[in-house]
């Protein structure tokens, strides 16, 4: 309505005077006012202008209470909303609370169980530290045992290759055993040949005899050996047993000490096997119970040797005692006139 009021042009202010026939200039409102008629098309555009004035001003007016209205309803719907959920927010509110205080707690349980596990990590590397310590002790432990029994089985060797008509091979790479055999006049192995092993041990297990059984059906040899440095490294029931058989294997057992006089025993049995062939024991059962309580008595002798042995010792050494004890008595003792010689 503006728009279109702004583009009717306003009334012009002057007009031709018809009282003197345009001689003269008046206004128009001069005229008007001459001949006594009111500018009715200026009092309608004022009208209008003001009619316009106040509609605006009562729309802007509604307009604002429009707003009012809507801000006080959204006040209250607000406050209606609050108090509704009121109640809940106070739930949510405790719950919150709960739960920043359980992540409190979870928090100082957290740390205390990475505290603890710190501390179970430092016990571990420090054990460990021992655990190395000790292994490099047992490394050390296990070299120098491997050097004596290494030292034991060359010892073994020098002395086995001085024996009388015994063959020495080179030592075995794989078992660090021996084979040995017997040998001709000319010096050749004669069969059967013997597998032997070494031990320097608190005591033999049956595990040695198992190994030595082994290495022995893989060189495919009829015979072992084992070999201890002293009598009490053998069992009892090795002391009772010292011929038999185990899978197929004749196992001698017997010491350093013992070896030379075994074999030299056994020797006539190997010539039979050498001509009968190798089952020659499996079949004479009673020969192998013989050679068994042959050497259960040769060695009942050898200990009564040693207590003979013992004995002699014994009483060469108190010999020797009592007659540098005379003699000191003779020493000391006060001289004496001499005898007068005879008539």
């Amino acid at each position: 309505m503006d728009h279109k009021l702004a583009l009717v042009p306003p009334p012009s202010d002057t007009m031709e005077c018809p009282l003197c026939l345009g001689k003269g200039e008046l206004t128009r409102a001069e005229v008007l006012d001459r001949l006594g008629v009111k500018d009715m098309a200026r009092v309608a555009q004022l009208s209008a202008e003001e009619a316009f004035r106040l509609l605006l001003q009562k729309q802007e007016h509604a307009v604002q209470n429009d707003w009012a209205r809507f801000e006080s309803e959204l006040v209250k719907r607000t406050a209606d909303i609050g108090l509704r959920h009121q109640d809940e927010l106070h739930s949510l509110t405790a719950r919150t609370k709960e739960l920043e205080s359980a992540a409190r707690v979870a928090e100082q349980q957290r740390t205390h169980e990475i505290q603890h596990l710190n501390r179970q990590v430092e016990d571990s590397l420090r054990e460990l530290a021992t655990l190395q310590e000790r292994n490099n002790e047992l490394k050390s432990e296990l070299c120098k045992v491997a050097r004596i029994g290494k030292r034991e089985e060359m010892d073994f060797a020098e002395e086995a290759r001085g024996w009388p008509g015994i063959c020495v091979g080179g030592k075995l790479p794989k078992t660090g055993d021996f084979i040995i055999s017997f040998r001709d006049p000319s010096g050749a192995p004669l069969e059967p040949r013997m597998l032997l092993d070494n031990k320097d041990k608190a005591s033999v297990v049956e595990s040695d005899l198992d190994k030595l059984v082994r290495d022995a059906k893989e060189r495919s040899l009829p015979v072992a050996v084992l070999v201890t440095r002293e009598e009490t490294q053998l069992r009892q029931i090795d002391r009772e047993d010292r011929w038999g058989c185990k899978d197929g294997i004749w196992i001698l057992r017997t010491t350093r000490q013992w070896l030379p006089r075994d074999l030299d025993v056994l020797k006539p049995l190997f010539d039979r096997m050498r001509s009968e062939g190798p089952d020659f024991l499996q079949k004479n059962a009673v020969l192998v119970k013989e050679i068994r309580c042959t050497f259960v008595d040769l060695d009942r002798i050898d200990n009564e040797l040693k207590k003979a042995t013992r004995a002699i010792q014994s009483a060469s050494g108190m010999v020797i005692k009592h007659k540098g004890r005379l003699q000191e008595l003779c020493a000391n003792s006060s001289p004496r006139m001499p005898l007068p010689p005879p008539k």
